[in-house]
């Protein structure tokens, strides 16, 4: 296989292919994980194009960082490496969390992410989700010392809303947002993705196979193991599992049609995106699994017909549920 195309991440932003990696699953959160296959992951991603790498420090509680470090290292002038902070969990708990925006945070969250991962700087470092109660200027200010101090290279931020994406801009330029976009998930369309575009800030999906719902990896989170998080996502229990789970159909359709599997059809979706709302996308599918990864891949060369993305746009507005139990960490 080519390798993939690359782009812009965002005016100014560093170069990157396309598709990049999400690899939170590679910390346990979606069932087990194994070291050795997840490096082999990263290395087959980089492999066939992929040098966009996003991970957070909330992440297995930083070991995602610790996990994905030797590979960066080893890596290191050919790899994006994006990560996050803002958002401290408590060990043993995935439900309990504070949203942190201080500046004294923000100083010791970059350090302790470099000290994890073993290198002296990353690439985009997000802020990966909002507390309403610090002013918006303060934290993004202590976000561009870090690039003064070369800690950083770019940054990002994560759930936010359009209003709250320009307030950010102009206190220093923004070069990513990563948010949650999907043929399932659309909500983004109405404030953020437009001043994105406006800016010239890049779109960094996340979820775009709507945590393996989209891909049919499961339909309904009772068949989950006890300890996954999608037990508590409203979207995948109960009626709302059983109703979801029936508007894929089109998606299904169209991957039948095609040769293709329904993963495909969704991120390619996604990455038509760029077309429609005239920016760039660079969307992060997760996965642990090399042949996963390769299945990705292939979605960049997908372009679906107009009669296709007509059958598939009216999904998200027929989804019931939300995104999270508690959506009050996220800027809608």
């Amino acid at each position: 296989m080519s390798l993939i195309p690359t782009t812009n991440l965002g005016n100014g932003g560093p170069v990157v292919g396309v598709q990049g990696l999400g690899c939170m699953s590679m910390s346990g959160c979606y069932g087990g994980t194994n070291a050795a296959e997840a490096m082999a992951t990263l290395e087959r991603a980089l492999e066939l194009g992929v040098t966009l790498f996003d991970t957070s420090d909330m992440y297995g509680f930083g070991g995602n960082e610790e996990l994905i470090g030797p590979f960066v290292q080893a890596h290191r002038d050919d790899v994006v490496l994006a990560t996050k902070f803002g958002v401290e969990r408590r060990v043993g708990d995935h439900l309990r969390y504070v949203i942190r925006n201080d500046p004294v945070y923000i100083r010791e969250a970059v350090d302790a992410s470099l000290r994890r991962l073993g290198v002296e700087h990353i690439d985009v470092y997000y802020m990966h989700r909002r507390n309403p109660r610090v002013p918006l200027a303060e934290s993004v200010g202590a976000m561009a010392e870090l690039v003064r101090a070369g800690k950083v290279r770019h940054l990002g931020l994560s759930e936010v809303n359009g209003d709250e994406l320009r307030e950010a801009h102009a206190v220093h330029p923004i070069a990513a947002l990563q948010s949650e976009w999907s043929v399932f998930s659309r909500d983004i369309e109405h404030s953020a993705v437009p001043a994105a575009a406006d800016l010239g800030v890049a779109l960094v999906p996340y979820s775009t196979l709507g945590r393996g719902f989209l891909a049919g990896a499961f339909s309904d989170a009772t068949n989950l193991p006890p300890n996954d998080p999608r037990h508590h996502q409203p979207r995948f229990t109960g009626k709302n599992a059983v109703r979801n789970e029936a508007l894929l159909s089109p998606l299904r359709e169209i991957a039948s049609t095609r040769g293709v599997t329904p993963a495909q059809v969704a991120l390619a979706w996604v990455h038509q995106r760029a077309q429609v709302h005239r920016l760039t996308v660079v969307p992060i599918p997760g996965t642990r699994k090399q042949g996963r990864v390769a299945e990705n891949i292939a979605a960049t060369t997908l372009t679906l017909s107009m009669e296709e993305l007509a059958h598939l746009e009216p999904i998200a507005d027929l989804v019931v549920g939300d995104r999270y139990a508690d959506m009050s960490s996220v800027s809608r």
